[in-house]
């Protein structure tokens, strides 16, 4: 079964029907308006730049995506099982993240995942494909439903940005609790995707 992923005018209409909604969203609009999509390709390329994402900082996993891009034109298994240990800490992979990279690219290239099955499954079933491959967790599965195959209403319940920026805009005086986060978001479905956007777009100052 095909899911209709996201587009820019569903996501238009998800932001004006939250703000509606609740006022706390509709602040965020009102200061930057609606936030980008943030899509991004479906597919191996995207799955090894949120591994070289998880725990640190965007901007140093763009600029670590980008030397590999360099060092490899088109970033794909075949091309990524060619980089030894050292070409890989160089380009600002960690030990344990060049063997998950290397797992991830042995599976795929056995044909023991295929990644395009994913954009037929409900979500819950795609988590269950993602989270079996090592250093592939709740958080990386959550981003590539919610940026690569654009699901409406994924909820990025460990997200650190996500969760500080929802306490900020729901005047908390501490973090949430994992249970209290997830009653949160409950309020934004069927688009929770919308609503993750929008609180990132409030943590980035509408800097997209």
């Amino acid at each position: 079964m095909l899911i209709e992923p996201l587009d820019e005018r569903q996501l238009c209409a998800a932001a004006e029907e939250l703000a509606w909604r609740d006022p706390d969203l509709r602040g965020v609009l009102e200061r930057y308006g609606v936030p980008p999509l943030w899509a991004r390709a479906p597919g191996f390329a995207t799955l090894i730049r949120i591994i070289l994402e998880q725990q640190v900082s965007l901007a140093s996993a763009a600029a670590a995506f980008g030397r590999l891009q360099t060092a490899l034109g088109q970033v794909v298994p075949t091309a990524f099982l060619t980089l030894d240990d050292v070409q890989l800490k160089a380009i600002g992979f960690s030990r344990q993240k060049a063997r998950y990279g290397r797992l991830l690219a042995e599976k795929l290239g056995s044909g023991g995942l295929n990644l395009a099955e994913l954009a037929g499954l409900e979500d819950d079933a795609v988590r269950a494909r993602l989270t079996q491959l090592k250093g592939i967790g709740r958080w990386s599965a959550d981003i590539y439903l919610l940026m690569a195959l654009c699901r409406p209403d994924i909820w990025p319940r460990s997200d650190l940005a996500l969760i500080s920026t929802v306490a900020r805009l729901k005047h908390l005086p501490a973090l949430p609790t994992a249970a209290e986060f997830e009653q949160i978001g409950e309020a934004w479905r069927p688009w929770r995707s919308v609503a993750a956007r929008l609180a990132w777009f409030e943590y980035l100052g509408g800097k997209g």
